[in-house]
């Protein structure tokens, strides 16, 4: 079983935390923004760390700090961990990594993979759909770069002893979900050259392996 942590702040948006669990065969749906009270995280096969409106700089949520210390106890414990967009800086940020605010994207962008086999980013088109705010600049300790962005060279990241992984771009942002609030715009590519729902897959079946 994957816990499918939802850290958005704004109900309206808590949208994309379910499309995780969606994605995910084996899952269990909880919304950490509003209760931290979840099983012990090594009852789990794997954790995943949702998106946000919120901003890991920002101050007002009591519960990042918890969810730092979740980050490194699935470390410690080496309970395999994905984090999506927030969860992406959420991670980073906890490993002492830095973030920072950049500019609103809302629409497909295209990345470049620094690494040819990756577990988790195997086979995923290099056409990914983004809803973000804010840049991870400075990786977190012992967190590789594993694809990048014409505005970004720390997109996705690993970690080099054990099995964390991050994505800046929203793997479970479908057509399901498109009319959703957002802003969104195909740009010039579409949905038909995104394949970025494996990232799930791969996560699952590297979490039941």
């Amino acid at each position: 079983m994957i816990l499918v942590l939802d850290d958005e702040v704004r109900p309206k948006y808590r949208y994309l935390g379910p499309e995780i669990a969606h994605f995910i065969d084996e899952s269990e749906y909880h919304v950490y923004a509003e209760d931290r009270d979840h099983p012990p995280i090594e009852d789990y096969d794997g954790i995943v760390i949702s998106g946000s409106t919120a901003s890991v700089y920002e101050e007002g949520y009591p519960w990042f700090e918890a969810q730092m210390e979740l980050v490194k106890k699935c470390l410690d414990h080496q309970v395999p961990l994905l984090g999506v967009c927030f969860g992406h800086q959420l991670i980073n940020f906890a490993l002492g990594g830095e973030v920072i605010e950049d500019r609103r994207r809302a629409t497909f962008v295209e990345m470049t993979t620094v690494e040819s086999t990756d577990p988790v980013l195997e086979g995923i088109e290099s056409i990914v759909p983004v809803l973000h705010s804010d840049l991870v600049v400075e990786p977190g300790a012992e967190m590789e770069v594993i694809a990048e962005t014409d505005y970004n060279e720390h997109f996705c990241t690993r970690h080099t002893k054990a099995p964390i992984w991050t994505v800046q771009f929203h793997p479970e942002f479908t057509e399901r979900v498109r009319e959703q609030p957002s802003d969104w715009s195909d740009g010039e590519y579409s949905f038909e050259e995104c394949n970025a729902t494996r990232v799930l897959e791969n996560f699952e079946v590297y979490c039941h392996r």
